[in-house]
């Protein structure tokens, strides 16, 4: 089952409504009251937008963990506003695949409201989602988070930083673009890999996880001539560019990328730079 926008599943045992999303930005308003399982990493403008939408729960994934837990900062966040909320291990269910969590993810994390109501570690997703029916809605109002889109460098090619891969732009075709995003596809859907014919594009591998879901962009980008590579999931936070520029180590690129002289272990400051001296008029 691929999941383009929000899949409903409704149990016989709750009135309560069961929302599917492979990602976060699918959300509207059918997610109001629902528990929602969502396809987007754990982190902090994930919690964000399911909380936003009036959802009683969520569900992401963990993308490894990652470094200082970003993959899982959307625990902490929806706690603070009396939100229930988890994440399923990124070794057991696709990242960007909602419907894969639903059939084979198991939780990994999980607030304490969550587990107050049996959505506990090694949890399958599915059984997590019917307790957390049970969740109380949140109290809080969602404290604000915007993600953000700035430019490193205005060379050519241009150095573009954007927290999310939704945030791209017609402008950023040909340019260099560095996202916080997670390197998998949304849905599985390879004709959407990246939604404008950038120069370059950088991910954060999510721990790469269970199919090697976490870096599923890298060869369809390949195929459509974009150099693409992840960064390693421990050495920036997912969810946030200026960290995979500024502290991000490539764990894993394309073709394309190689031949741009991408190497594992090497930051992605560094291999970006030297690709603009090369093309540099």
């Amino acid at each position: 089952m691929k999941l383009r926008g929000p899949e409903m599943l409704d149990e016989m045992e709750s009135s309560e409504r069961i929302l599917l999303v492979d990602s976060v930005n699918y959300l509207d308003s059918a997610a109001q009251g629902s528990v929602v399982i969502a396809g987007s990493h754990g982190g902090t403008y994930a919690a964000y937008k399911a909380a936003a939408s009036g959802a009683r729960a969520v569900i992401l994934n963990d993308a490894g963990v990652g470094r200082q837990d970003a993959g899982i900062a959307c625990l902490d966040y929806c706690e603070r506003i009396g939100m229930a909320a988890a994440v399923v291990s990124h070794t057991s269910a696709r990242i960007g695949e909602a419907a894969d969590m639903l059939r084979r993810g198991i939780i990994s994390h999980a607030n304490l409201l969550a587990k107050a109501v049996n959505c506990t570690p090694g949890t399958a997703c599915a059984h997590a989602a019917v307790c957390l029916k049970r969740a109380p809605l949140p109290i809080g109002t969602p404290p604000a988070y915007e993600e953000t889109r700035f430019l490193i460098s205005e060379g050519r090619p241009r150095i573009v930083c954007i927290d999310s891969a939704s945030l791209v732009k017609t402008e950023d075709v040909g340019q260099i673009v560095i996202t916080g995003s997670h390197g998998g596809l949304i849905g599985g859907r390879r004709e959407k890999a990246f939604n404008v014919q950038a120069f370059v594009a950088v991910f954060n591998d999510a721990g790469v996880g269970i199919d090697q879901a976490g870096i599923g962009r890298l060869d369809p980008l390949n195929e459509r001539g974009i150099a693409a590579a992840t960064v390693a999931h421990t050495s920036a936070h997912i969810g946030d560019s200026r960290s995979t520029y500024y502290e991000g180590v490539i764990s894993h690129a394309n073709q394309q990328a190689i031949t741009l002289g991408a190497s594992r272990g090497e930051t992605v400051r560094d291999f970006v730079e030297r690709v603009c001296r090369s093309v540099a008029p």
